[in-house]
């Protein structure tokens, strides 16, 4: 049984799509523009200004919002669809061997310099966004509403959302009746995947700074060794996710970094840890955190610290948690379009996102979906990798038609 309204919001993405051929020549190019000149999170300059460029050619409404780029198109009476993409590039040097392979680098935040790469695929969601930006512009009599194209900076560092949210998003911007978003994955090109309820986990990493009393290293009764009081902490926190998270419920507890002292024969004054924790679950998530801390500070007691440990917590991205009725549509409208056999359900991913911050910011209901980028003949290796580099085709095309079907969903003649 279809939903009322589905197989006109269908027909409309049929009138809307069948000019993909005039489209995908030119994504192809910028696409490989994108991936061949990537920019680090907050420095997406060069980026917004051609993003910017190409909305305002297209008729649409173009706003500059905390680092990002917002582009509306108003179209009569209906709805407001809002659609994400994130723009920023990955810390990576790029060993894809690609022709078009990023050769950039930069200098990060701690004075380092970085080879830089669009590793996440973010120049997909660039391009496959603004593909269905110009064909709705292009056949708006087969759609009635609002569609506004958001851009987002800084993604990876979980900056960007928040930027573009204290610089007024939410007031500048019409509000939006429903947000989605896509991300593209090491699954098999053109296949959508979708996922109700939590899709992607919350995660928060944690720098943990616990205090020691430096000394000689032939006289370690005079001083208080980080270095062992870091190894019990860092054996203890697993223990959280073991003896502490009721089996059957997940967590995930990382010490991806324990540092301490610079010379075999001195003995630190203090060591530092950064640790990361992934959760679909806000209770879950405050259990394991009131864990952590609780297990630091007895360590550091048991030890003699001088000092308490200090905790900072950064780099924090909220749930991604998809709304039932909203991605039922969109799974719906999906098989739809591009048949059974092409849209499977994706399960729950342990990575993180910050789209979620912008729709529950408006108070909107939200749907987030994947979409597969390694043809078979294809080594699929995982986002961040330095040899992630999806398929042109049949990703571009796919994450293009993704966004408009579930737009026409919505925006569709006679959708309900």
């Amino acid at each position: 049984m279809r939903a009322a309204g589905e197989m006109s919001a269908m027909a409309g993405a049929g009138d809307v799509l069948k000019r993909i051929d005039e489209t995908r020549t030119w994504q192809e190019q910028l696409y490989r523009h994108l991936h061949a000149h990537p920019e680090l999170s907050s420095h997406e300059v060069r980026t917004a200004a051609e993003i910017a460029r190409r909305l305002r050619e297209w008729g649409y409404e173009v706003q500059h919002i905390g680092g990002g780029v917002v582009g509306v198109l108003a179209n009569g009476n209906g709805r407001t669809v809002l659609m994400r993409a994130d723009i920023d590039a990955l810390p990576v040097t790029e060993l894809t061997g690609l022709p078009y392979a990023s050769t950039v680098t930069a200098v990060d935040e701690s004075g380092a310099a970085v080879g830089v790469a669009h590793a996440c695929g973010h120049d997909v969601h660039i391009t496959c966004l603004l593909g269905a930006a110009a064909l709705l512009s292009g056949a708006r009599q087969a759609w009635s509403g609002t569609f506004i194209a958001l851009f987002q900076p800084a993604e990876e560092t979980a900056a960007g959302a928040r930027a573009m949210l204290a610089d007024g998003l939410t007031s500048r911007i019409p509000r939006p009746d429903v947000a989605f978003g896509q991300h593209v994955l090491n699954h098999e090109a053109g296949v959508l995947g979708w996922q109700a309820g939590p899709v992607l986990s919350a995660g928060d990493s944690i720098r943990i700074t616990l205090s020691g009393r430096g000394s000689h290293g032939s006289m370690p009764h005079l001083g208080v060794d980080p270095v062992v009081l870091a190894a019990s902490v860092v054996l203890r926190l697993q223990t959280i996710v073991a003896r502490e998270v009721e089996p059957g419920e997940f967590a995930v507890v990382t010490v991806g970094s324990s540092v301490a002292g610079t010379k075999s024969n001195i003995i630190a004054d203090h060591a530092v840890l950064l640790v990361n924790v992934r959760t679909y679950d806000a209770e879950i998530r405050e259990r394991v955190i009131a864990s952590i801390e609780r297990i630091v500070r007895a360590e550091c007691e048991a030890s003699g610290s001088p000092e308490p440990p200090a905790f900072e917590y950064y780099d924090q991205f909220p749930l991604t948690d998809n709304d039932p009725t909203v991605t039922a549509r969109v799974a719906a409208a999906f098989r739809e379009y591009f048949g059974e056999d092409r849209v499977v359900e994706l399960g729950r991913i342990t990575a993180s996102e910050d789209f979620s911050r912008v729709p529950d910011a408006f108070g909107i209901p939200y749907s987030y979906w994947g979409v597969g980028g390694f043809t078979r003949d294809q080594q699929a290796y995982p986002n961040h990798s330095p040899h992630f580099a999806p398929a042109i085709h049949p990703t571009l095309d796919a994450g293009t038609e993704a966004i408009v079907v579930a737009t026409l969903a919505y925006l569709g003649e006679d959708a309900s």
